[in-house]
């Protein structure tokens, strides 16, 4: 077997279970939103409202699990498994102290902000109390985040994800009975699902933490160079993920601009769209820990090579999506919605994006290799000029400006993936991430 087909297998054997633990993960929100549907439109949406302020607050701190996959990678590459141990440690004691503070944070400030959104009182009424519990216990969504970072940087993929599995099917059975008093539980309503949510995620934590352990190695003092790492790694990813969702946020209230039907659409071809993330989410994971790994040896010619097969293995897969997308648009929506003028307009959406499947493989990939290299600064820097240089300009120019249809304001999107891909296939071909010293 050749040097190409190893590094193939190793790509596939990494990416697949990452790829499952996303869905995975995605799934938990979806369900959630699910088993609460025969409360009311009420439910639905306030369950909606504590995910998307737990996924503000949760963005705030994936710094950390950027981190704790890139130290361990290229440590655990270097064969320097004390430090590996060491560093997983100060992450994990770092998560428990920054999530307690989101927890409190959150605790304090979920209502205002739902208020400032503009939630109806009837809404605001069973968000609220949803949003305490579920920020109460996060936690233990940021130590799954983390644990399972930590064992992705030393190669393990599939843990994590049997961990998201149990979680899953933990969530379901504790929830319904929960949500509406069956089988002799208590009928606790959208506080059942919480804490149901909390409950699972708390045993996939603690599942998570007893399998690093064998990882852990005690130190008698602080390691500032341990800390000091992560955080040239994690703050340029804190910054980069802030930029985008402030992005997309005006972006979306561009597409707003055009009415319900040209909103629906846009969110519904996301929704769709959201599936194509999935296997390249799975081989950005597997980028980086390979190319981590290979760094913390100075193996730097294989890095070269695990990047460009997990970037030729991701355009292959998200090319195929793409052509989904392009030659299917209708079946697709219509599996979604019934409103003919959502499905005809959404049809035009999941063309354009179909032709971003590629650049935008290309761009996760690339991105995770940089960060297996610690190069997360870069990145930062191609997020804001692709999102705030390219994206939100054109829009402006062409939906508030010219007042252009709403697809060439989608088309603004193939701009801002385009641009963002030349930057990074630069800056890898440059080589410059092989000065970047994480390990002192």
């Amino acid at each position: 077997m050749t040097v190409r087909h190893r590094i193939r297998r190793s790509v596939l054997t990494l990416a697949l279970p990452v790829t499952v633990s996303t869905f995975l993960q995605r799934a938990e929100g979806i369900v959630a939103v699910f088993l609460v549907g025969g409360l009311g439109a009420e439910s639905i949406a306030a369950v909606g409202l504590g995910q998307l302020l737990l996924f503000i607050g949760t963005t705030l701190l994936s710094g950390l699990s950027v981190s704790a996959n890139v130290l361990v990678a290229q440590l655990w590459g270097a064969k320097r498994l004390h430090d590996a141990g060491e560093a997983a440690v100060h992450l994990i004691g770092c998560s428990v102290v920054m999530s307690f503070l989101l927890a409190f944070i959150g605790m304090g400030v979920s209502q205002p902000a739902m208020v400032a959104m503009g939630a109806q009182p009837d809404v605001l009424l069973l968000a609220a109390p949803y949003a305490r519990i579920i920020f109460l216990l996060v936690p233990f969504t940021v130590l799954i985040q983390v644990s399972s970072s930590i064992l992705q940087g030393t190669g393990d993929t599939k843990t994590p994800m049997y961990a998201l599995l149990g979680v899953n099917l933990l969530h379901i059975g504790i929830a319904y009975p929960l949500i509406y008093g069956k089988w002799g539980a208590p009928a606790w309503g959208l506080e059942g699902a919480a804490w149901a949510a909390g409950g699972a995620e708390a045993t996939g934590a603690l599942y998570l933490l007893r399998r690093c352990q064998a990882l852990f190695k005690t130190s008698e003092r602080v390691r500032v160079d341990l800390i000091r790492s992560a955080w040239e790694i994690g703050a340029p990813v804190v910054g980069e993920r802030i930029l985008q969702q402030a992005g997309v946020m005006l972006y979306t209230k561009i597409v707003l601009l055009y009415g319900t039907v040209s909103y629906a659409a846009h969110q519904v071809g996301l929704s769709i769209e959201s599936f194509s993330f999935l296997p390249g989410y799975g081989f950005a994971i597997a980028a980086a820990t390979m190319v981590g790994q290979s760094i913390g040896a100075g193996k730097y010619v294989r890095a070269k090579l695990e990047n460009w097969e997990a970037n030729r293995l991701a355009a292959m897969g998200m090319a195929m999506m793409g052509a989904v997308f392009f030659f299917f648009p209708y079946l697709l929506m219509r599996t979604f919605t019934q409103d003919e003028a959502v499905i005809q307009l959404g049809t035009h959406f999941l063309r354009i994006v179909a032709l971003l499947q590629i650049p935008l493989a290309l761009t996760m990939v690339l991105a995770g290799s940089l960060r297996g290299a610690g190069d997360t600064r870069f990145i930062l820097w191609a997020t804001t000029i692709g999102m705030w240089g390219v994206r939100v300009p054109l829009a402006v120019i062409l939906g508030v400006w010219l007042q252009f249809g709403v697809v060439y304001v989608w088309m603004a999107m193939i701009a801002d993936w385009s641009v963002r891909m030349v930057l990074l296939l630069w800056r890898y071909q440059s080589e410059r991430w092989r000065a970047i010293q994480l390990l002192r």
